[in-house]
């Protein structure tokens, strides 16, 4: 039986050297209030947690978190994730890394651990612009971006996270935004107790490169009606007097307004994260204002057999066949052989 872990456990004694006002203080502080969280539901000791990063701002991660951790190459987070996974299943892997880290040089690593459900936690921090290689438009930045790379506006159609994730039948993907710190900490906790592939997009501002990116969702006065909080079984309302919802209108979704044309709460989707098909959380994910309110919360959850698990299970069935019982018995037996 662990001992009961505390925030303090999982703080050190190094410098926070990210700008004053980066959205990633609040994702730190989320993970840290989290940590001890995940530690009590599932029965970790603190030597189970393991911080991977990639490079970039958030990849500075590992640093200021007081558990194992990795600062890998640019893009090759996933690849590092994957292999400490397998290598000891009983880690619990957190992996840190940006869109530019994730989506761009390490598109490939990404999309495939979702595909194969290795069972890591992918936080994904999007800024929508490179902020440590100062300003740089990201496979996220929003088309026509003026940037230091675009000076015209970017001309490329963005990734939309959610999807991707979804796309690649991902089992588990969630959104939080920087400052919804009690929201983040509840998310993270979901992801962990998830087996399989959970990716988290934190929508993060970048205070130098890319300030107020969101503030179009993030400003209390206006969030509440601009943003839908997800919960499994519960009706698909939102706005600041709880007044709005969503429904199906043919294969889009649609926000309507309750007591008006006869909408009431009776008439509104409610949201089911663990339904299989991905149709309707592929449109949640897809979600943006002004035209639909941004989707935040847990959208996707659905159990699905595990790669770790999988590797796991083919090599007792290879020991219990194979001839070879160790080194020696290679070795000895003769100058070729059959698997």
């Amino acid at each position: 039986m662990s001992c009961r872990l505390a925030v303090a456990d999982f703080k050190n004694d190094q410098e926070v050297r990210w700008c004053p006002g980066c959205g990633d203080h609040a994702i730190l502080a989320s993970v840290q209030k989290a940590f001890p969280l995940v530690a009590e539901a599932l029965g970790y000791e603190k030597e189970r947690f393991t911080v991977i990063s990639g490079i970039g701002c958030s990849s500075r991660f590992p640093y200021y978190v007081d558990t194992f951790g990795f600062h890998s190459i640019h893009g090759r987070a996933t690849a590092i994730s994957t292999g400490v996974k397998t290598a000891n299943p009983k880690l619990s892997v957190w992996q840190i890394t940006g869109d530019g880290d994730a989506l761009a040089i390490g598109g490939n690593h990404f999309i495939h651990a979702v595909r194969r459900n290795v069972d890591i936690n992918i936080l994904l921090f999007n800024n929508e612009i490179y902020g440590l290689t100062k300003g740089q438009y990201s496979p996220t930045s929003k088309f026509g971006a003026v940037t230091k790379t675009s000076p015209y506006g970017t001309v490329e159609r963005p990734f939309i996270p959610g999807q991707l994730v979804i796309g690649a039948k991902g089992t588990f993907f969630a959104r939080s935004l920087d400052v919804e710190m009690a929201l983040s900490t509840e998310i993270l906790v979901e992801a962990a107790k998830h087996d399989g592939t959970s990716v988290v997009e934190f929508l993060q501002n970048c205070v130098i490169f890319n300030d107020g990116a969101y503030t179009n969702i993030t400003d209390k006065a206006v969030r509440d009606d601009r943003v839908i909080y997800l919960k499994h079984g519960e009706p698909m309302v939102f706005g600041k007097n709880r007044d709005k919802g969503l429904i199906l209108n043919g294969f889009q979704l649609k926000a309507v307004q309750l007591g008006k044309d006869g909408y009431t709460e009776e008439n509104i989707l409610r949201h089911d994260a663990h339904e299989s098909d991905t149709g309707l959380h592929m449109l949640l994910a897809g979600m943006n204002y002004p035209t639909l309110p941004v989707a935040l919360g847990v959208i996707r959850n659905v159990p699905g057999p595990t790669y770790d698990q999988a590797v796991e299970h083919q090599q007792d069935e290879v020991r219990e066949k194979s001839k070879f019982h160790c080194v020696d018995d290679l070795l000895r037996s003769g100058e070729t052989y059959e698997l």
